[in-house]
């Protein structure tokens, strides 16, 4: 029986709510790709090109908007940043899920350019769970872990503008839910044309 057509899952999560730590589980399962973003900076120590990011020029950058290849882009520090549609269209046309990770501001950019993307976002179970994560990490001041968190509430507020809040309490619960949202979506009769043009075709 014929694929499905891949879906774009956009996701977002303030920082401390484990969202690396899910796509990381997610990723295990080759039905799954995660879109890496292409920038004109140079590779910082330990990154990768191709891991972190796609390493490119500026006139390549120039080009591929010139020849609309990038979904979405935005130039920072007088350095390109964005998403490369190409991989995207393959990947989904094998029926493969694209995942993109992204703030919000760039996110609702996308959802402008693909209403049919499905947008998720993840929570932590409450705020004073979300300051106890960051703590735990040991790694920044109070003064800072204040500021995230005071982030973390802004950002919390405009998840209403996505399909789905995903709540990350306990992670194998977490990675469960985010499966069964897609899982639903790709049941939707929008996402399912093929297969019933498919089933007749064999009656």
């Amino acid at each position: 029986m014929m694929k499905n057509k891949g879906r774009m899952i956009v996701v977002s999560a303030p920082s401390g709510c484990g969202k690396g730590t899910i796509l990381a589980e997610i990723l295990k399962d080759d039905s799954f790709f995660y879109s890496v973003s292409a920038t004109t900076r140079a590779p910082r120590v330990g990154e990768e090109d191709g891991v972190n990011y796609h390493f490119i020029s500026n006139d390549e950058f120039e080009k591929l908007i010139a020849e609309d290849g990038m979904l979405e882009y935005a130039k920072y520090c007088d350095n390109y940043y964005g998403t490369p549609k190409k991989i995207l269209e393959e990947k989904m046309n094998e029926g493969i899920n694209v995942i993109l990770e992204i703030e919000v501001q760039g996110a609702m950019k996308v959802r402008e350019i693909c209403p049919d993307a499905l947008f998720i976002f993840i929570v932590p179970p409450t705020i004073s769970e979300l300051e106890r994560r960051l703590r735990k990490r040991g790694t920044e001041s109070d003064d800072v872990i204040a500021k995230r968190v005071s982030e973390a509430a802004g950002e919390i507020q405009k998840a209403v503008n996505y399909d789905y809040i995903l709540v990350n309490a306990a992670l194998e619960d977490a990675v469960e839910d985010f499966k069964t949202i897609v899982k639903a979506e790709s049941m939707k009769t929008a996402c399912s044309k093929n297969l019933i043009d498919e089933v007749l075709k064999n009656a």
